[in-house]
């Protein structure tokens, strides 16, 4: 999965959407508090599904929603802890909420429900709340009745900040696995889970090497009796599981064909066993179910939290097709193999027959887990390489989501403080919509799937540098082929002076603006930040005779210029070379090189500069949503029609979200 950050306005282009974008007066931005923004998103198109449809997707939503519990306790073992003490408060307290102190604890109330934990989503690092300790414990006494032992623990537990310091830990020079606060492990060394997986799959001797089961996926490693073992996430969250199958069956009764109703039935199957390899059955029927207009994501799918690269969140969100902008997608999908076969890449590496990359646009109705608040634009799955190498995957552009992004963030003033002159602004004006999304298409729909790994190799031989790896490696693809000629060709952009303002925003945003997002004197430890920066450093540091790129300095500001952007597109083409031969051949230590040189540290100078310029603007770091909510109208207990309501209030989905887990 890939997110964007979009600040870029245009008019009106082929495939986008229908409103008039001036004209539209839905209020996207809902709720601002520390740096983030809290956005509402439209579900556009609901009135033309049918009743079956809307039952379906309502179904799913509410899937999407049951496992809330399971990815904050996968971030942290106390975080469930604290999300109930906080509940409690923001409920129950009945004393003065004007004062200053009671605004800080619910800024951090807030912070702590859009991470899903004490973690900051991005940075991995603790936050902690700005009201005294001593006033939160009179919130804690005055509302829950602890005794003091019990309050001094839990404070302790939010204030101190050697008490899970780092959610995740990327510091190779230190034990991983105990330096992680993540709850993928308990008692357990780094070592001692490296050995335990080696042993579990040389034990494996039916394993079909073509075909790796991805061990420890969906489990937590523990140490019981002195002995390492592992518990199945099934057993773990059973209760929570229990009710996203309740949904997924009442789903399943209402699916649009008996291809759709096979995988939901299959997932079913998946939560009630654990078993790798029906998960595994589960995504391939989930892959070639093409026909079906709703869809779904749920299950334990991203490994980016996990400091080995092989444990996975869990997530879940509901949407159906955006049949217009579908047909951008549709044209890359087709063309598929004509993209694979020009790569830059060694031939080695390329997929002799590139198989069923379905790709289209979406209408997300519903988001959980780790797809909520917080949420990427765009998804490629399955992420097994063996399932889509040889049954395809799904590729799709969050359509709905990337225009609240695109609505929220017009007229924030970042283009005219960053950009050189008013000829990138004006080419990121006309352009700038269109090739975002043409980007997430061209990440998600082919450059996940593209490429190959080599005989033998496992996927998770890149351990904690294989998330930033592999989106490196689908953004450069997006990149190289973005800049391509045969984007005017099929009818993808409208001249070949386009793809200029997307080269332009990347490297502005993977040098300078995405720093704003990094606290001072912090590195990049995020794996989409860590890719961006990796790629912009690597280029810059590669213009040898500084025919691509200068730095400017104008009234004390610092400013980036493009002077030639085909030779910035071969440096591109260059790098996805390397960085797809590193993922093929499982290399640990050219990675390590790559990341390690380019995609971590942050020019402390500019940060400082950055940090200044982007305080004048008063702009949001980060962004989220709200869901929407679902209306059911019934007569007696047949469902007659369910209709969508946008809410504002953040604070009341947190707490109705929290409230509905414990039932």
């Amino acid at each position: 999965m890939s997110a964007f950050l979009l600040f870029a306005a245009c008019s009106k282009k082929q495939g986008e959407r229908p409103e008039d974008f001036a004209n539209d007066t839905f209020e996207f931005v809902a709720d601002r508090f520390a740096d983030i923004e809290i956005m509402r998103y439209r579900v556009d198109g609901w009135d033309d599904l049918s009743l079956q449809q809307k039952e379906l997707v309502y179904y799913l939503s509410e899937a999407a929603r049951a496992g809330r519990d399971i990815i904050f306790d996968q971030n942290c073992k106390y975080n469930l802890q604290i999300r109930s003490a906080l509940d409690t408060i923001v409920s129950q307290y009945g004393g003065d909420k004007t004062c200053e102190n009671w605004q800080k604890f619910i800024v951090y109330a807030k912070r702590f429900w859009f991470s899903n934990g004490m973690h900051h989503h991005y940075s991995n690092d603790k936050f902690f709340p700005e009201c005294p300790k001593e006033y939160f414990d009179k919130l804690i006494d005055s509302t829950m009745h602890l005794d003091k032992a019990a309050r001094t623990q839990l404070l302790d537990i939010i204030y101190n900040p050697k008490v899970a310091p780092k959610r995740l830990s990327q510091d190779t020079g230190k034990d991983l696995v105990t330096n992680s606060a993540v709850n993928f492990y308990e008692g357990v060394t780094q070592k001692e889970v490296e050995r335990y997986y080696a042993d579990l799959k040389a034990a494996d001797t039916g394993a079909d090497p073509e075909r790796p089961v991805a061990y420890g996926l969906a489990s937590k490693v523990v140490k019981e009796d002195g002995k390492v073992t592992e518990v199945p996430f099934t057993v773990l969250y059973a209760k929570q599981i229990q009710k996203i199958i309740y949904w997924l069956q009442k789903a399943s009764e209402v699916a649009e064909n008996d291809a759709q109703k096979a995988h939901i039935l299959k997932l079913i199957e998946f939560y009630r066993t654990g078993d790798l390899k029906t998960w595994d059955d589960y995504n391939i029927l989930w892959a070639e179910d093409t026909k079906s207009e709703v869809d779904y994501v749920n299950g334990f799918i991203e490994v980016y939290t996990d400091p080995l690269g092989q444990k996975a969140t869990w997530e879940g969100l509901a949407n159906f097709k955006d049949k217009v902008s579908s047909e951008r997608s549709a044209i890359i999908s087709q063309n598929a193999q004509w993209f694979e076969d020009h790569s830059p890449i060694d031939d080695m590496f390329k997929k002799k027959s590139v198989k069923g990359v379905e790709a289209k646009a979406i209408v997300v109705a519903q988001l959980g887990g780790d797809c909520y608040p917080a949420t990427p634009i765009g998804i490629n799955l399955p992420n097994s390489n063996w399932i889509r190498k040889e049954h395809g995957s799904k590729s799709v552009t969050i359509e709905n989501l990337m225009y609240a992004y695109h609505k929220a963030g017009m007229k924030n003033g970042v283009m005219q403080e960053f950009y050189w002159s008013d000829e990138e602004i004006k080419r990121a004006e006309k352009y700038g919509y269109q090739t975002d999304k043409l980007q997430v298409d061209l990440h998600e729909c082919l450059g996940h799937g593209s490429g190959q790994m080599l005989y033998g190799i496992e996927e998770g031989a890149l351990k904690n540098y294989h998330s930033v790896i592999e989106e490196a490696r689908a953004d450069l693809f997006s990149l190289y082929y973005i800049g391509d000629p045969k984007m005017v060709e099929l009818g993808l952009l409208p001249d070949t002076a386009a793809y200029k303002a997307c080269y332009y925003k990347y490297i502005v945003n993977g040098k300078m603006l995405q720093t704003n997002r990094i606290k001072l004197g912090d590195n990049f430890t995020e794996a989409h930040m860590q890719n961006r920066a990796l790629i912009t450093n690597w280029c810059i540091d590669n213009d040898y005779d500084g025919e691509i790129f200068e730095v400017e300095t104008r009234d004390g500001k610092t400013y980036i210029r493009i002077k030639d952007y085909e030779k910035l597109r071969k440096l591109f083409g260059k790098l996805l070379a390397e960085v797809q031969k590193i993922k093929s051949t499982g290399s640990y230590e050219a990675a390590k090189v790559l990341v390690e040189q380019y995609g971590v540290k942050i020019d402390k100078k500019l940060h400082k500069e950055v940090k200044s310029r982007y305080e004048k603007l008063n702009v949001a770091p980060y962004g989220g949503f709200l869901n929407p909510d679902f209306i059911i109208e019934k007569d007696g207990e047949t469902i007659k029609d369910i209709k969508i309501s946008y809410p504002t209030d953040y604070i009341k989905q947190m707490l109705q979200y929290d409230d509905s887990s414990k039932k």
